[in-house]
């Protein structure tokens, strides 16, 4: 029995489960991996996404490391290394927060009954045979989620593109500076995004429908068949790659209107991150809008969890949870949205028409779109316990 299941130890759960922590409550966080995943070589985090980590509390471990980009974008961005982050989220986690190896197999709910509590338990049935119950239940489980698809949210669509992304390393400096660089053309884009001297993180987006998984393989797709005729600072970049890092799979998204209308949150089950949102990587607004929910929903449960007298009511958590939905849709979908035309529109073809429309969207639309990287997620409940009381606050108004 747990007060709290978070299904996934990636940036939306161990997120999730450090914001729960900050506010008193303990998460249990499955993970099937036999460690920390550490796919995806690089992140994107926009001030949204340091909003966010500085009410995690976590944000002074990465500031020292990444210096950010300013040049080549809107606004100020730094780029983390995946793994960085997710350990930084895991070290301020007690060590027995998350039970790895441990796949979610089924789910279901059980009544609960209790003189304080009528409402109803999560049940979670895992692969090897544990059954453990719950009166929170939280999806971050990624793009293909079970607690997504259990809430009836619908399957996530392709966007009609492909991504490969890598790690570049310069023993010696890469000489780049801190500048973003990206170059378009017809049904492609491709940037290299310097992480530090000596690494740099780049991706190509192209259409179709590729799944390649050979490391080489994919270096070799994508200097001789996707790449052969751009710059050769692009194509130095791709060679220095460490193979390990290297991926390419379609990307996808949720339908936003499915965001607003569909089941996001039953009872005591919800879902964050990819679980709830995936979108195309075009605004580099994925993990950063993990981050935002991870704060926001623990600032609704630390905020009936403290009303409650410390205590995890089933019934009052579901309210909260409603709560978290209700704030968070309509800006997931929005991003989502924003997303998907940023990419079709910045890889749109070279007819006349199409040239217009992107010249209008980076001077007018993409501005407009780029001011939601300021967003202020808010602050976590603080609980004076000096004072010997405990004190809400929320830089959100009802």
């Amino acid at each position: 029995m747990e007060e709290v299941v978070i299904v996934g130890a990636g940036i939306a759960g161990l997120a999730t489960a450090l914001a729960l922590k900050r506010v008193g409550i303990r998460a249990l966080v499955l993970e099937k991996a036999e460690c920390l995943r550490t796919t995806g070589s690089a992140l994107n985090l926009f001030p949204n996404a340091w909003i966010a980590l500085d009410a995690l509390g976590v944000s002074h471990k990465l500031t020292p490391l990444y210096p950010p980009l300013t040049t080549g974008s809107i606004t100020d961005v730094s780029t983390v290394h995946r793994k960085k982050l997710l350990e930084a989220l895991a070290e301020e986690l007690p060590p027995d927060s998350i039970r790895f190896s441990s796949q979610l197999a089924s789910i279901e709910t059980e009544q609960l009954h209790s003189a304080k509590d009528t409402a109803s338990l999560a049940v979670v049935h895992l692969k090897d045979g544990t059954t453990i119950k719950s009166k929170v239940l939280i999806g971050c489980d990624g793009l293909h989620s079970v607690v997504a698809e259990w809430l009836g949210l619908s399957a996530p669509i392709h966007s009609g593109r492909s991504a490969a992304r890598g790690l570049s390393v310069f023993p010696q400096g890469h000489g780049l500076g801190s500048s973003v660089q990206q170059f378009l053309d017809v049904g492609k884009r491709a940037g290299v995004v310097p992480l530090n001297d000596n690494e740099v993180y780049w991706f190509i987006t192209c259409q179709g429908d590729h799944r390649t998984y050979d490391p080489s393989t994919i270096q070799k797709e994508v200097l001789e068949h996707h790449a052969p005729n751009f710059p050769s600072i692009y194509l130095d970049v791709v060679r220095h790659s460490d193979l390990c890092s290297l991926s390419w799979a379609p990307l996808m998204l949720r339908n936003p209107w499915n965001i607003v209308v569909g089941n996001v949150s039953r009872g005591n089950v919800t879902v964050v991150g990819d679980a709830m949102h995936p979108m195309t990587p075009d605004l580099g607004q994925g993990g950063c809008c993990a981050l935002e929910d991870a704060v926001v929903l623990g600032r609704h449960i630390g905020n009936s969890f403290l009303a409650n007298g410390k205590s995890v009511v089933a019934e009052e958590v579901a309210r909260a949870l409603g709560a978290y939905v209700k704030e968070r849709k309509w800006r997931a979908a929005g991003l989502v949205t924003a997303s998907y035309v940023s990419g079709w529109v910045q890889q749109s073809g070279r007819n006349w028409w199409r040239q217009l429309l992107r010249v209008v969207f980076y001077s007018y639309l993409f501005v407009v779109l780029a001011r939601g990287v300021n967003f202020d997620c808010g602050k976590l409940p603080i609980a004076k316990a000096e004072e010997g009381e405990v004190e809400a606050e929320s830089s959100k108004l009802d």
